[in-house]
């Protein structure tokens, strides 16, 4: 059974969170112009992992899903995103966890381990190197595909990422404002993660960078190739058992 629940952040922004399964608490973070239930619940990811022991928690980051979406560019300060998701911890009292996410998700991941969280296991998905350590990359291309909405070439990797906003009915002002709050990850702060750390990555999925690259600098890193694109593995079974294996197997 699914939950939903919210609560307001320090600058009264609401957050809220869907919830399944019981056991040793998850916090899984969905991805950019997306929300917890069609990154997680919508294609069965979060069940298998609710049915392996996780309480799968499964935040709508700010401007996004149930969450509030504010326009004003004070409620989107540098690192609001991973401040957003500490809060969220601490509001229910977790302390001993595992941290999950997908391409934005998975660079809020990066962001909270930078940061100090210490969760058990941490999975990094969607994801390859640059895009945790050079952020303004996809940056430039988010902005193009809300400056110029209505006017992108069919069949466009700009036209594909509308077509998405559409589908989730995301609020492009309030969306436009998160690129403001991305901050990089350095090569060197991500070598320092001494925690179990998989990357999973769509075979045909390059818009982040090499996931390849990123394994390779990780101290306990491990790949969990899915079939798909960033786009086309999110709905693709594999994604959810790629995370069921890489926080319950032992692969380290």
């Amino acid at each position: 059974m699914i939950t939903s629940n919210s609560f307001l952040a320090a600058d009264g922004v609401k957050i809220a969170w869907r919830e399944i399964g019981q056991g040793r608490p998850l916090l899984l973070i969905h991805g950019f112009m997306s929300e917890a239930d069609t990154n997680w619940i919508k294609y069965g990811h979060a069940a298998p992992l609710a049915q392996a022991g996780f309480r799968v928690i499964m935040p709508d980051l700010r401007a996004h899903g149930l969450s509030g979406k504010p326009h004003d560019p004070v409620h989107y300060p540098r690192d609001i995103l991973a401040d957003d998701q500490f809060a969220l911890l601490a509001h229910l009292g977790v302390e001993d966890y595992d941290l999950g996410g997908y391409s934005l998700g998975g660079r809020t991941v990066s962001r909270m381990l930078a940061r100090g969280a210490a969760p058990g296991r941490a999975v990094i998905s969607g994801m390859g190197l640059q895009g945790l350590t050079n952020t303004a990359y996809r940056g430039v291309h988010f902005r193009h595909v809300f400056d110029n909405l209505g006017h992108h070439e069919k069949g466009s990797a700009a036209w594909m990422a509308e077509a998405f906003l559409k589908t989730t009915g995301g609020d492009p002002e309030a969306l436009r404002c998160v690129l403001e709050t991305f901050i990089d990850t350095s090569s060197a702060q991500i070598a320092q993660w001494t925690l179990p750390v998989a990357a999973v990555c769509g075979e045909q999925d390059n818009d982040n960078g090499s996931v390849d690259d990123l394994v390779a600098i990780l101290r306990r890193g491990k790949l969990f190739p899915v079939p798909g694109n960033h786009m086309s593995a999110v709905i693709k079974p594999e994604l959810g058992q790629a995370f069921v294996d890489a926080l319950t197997g032992d692969v380290w």
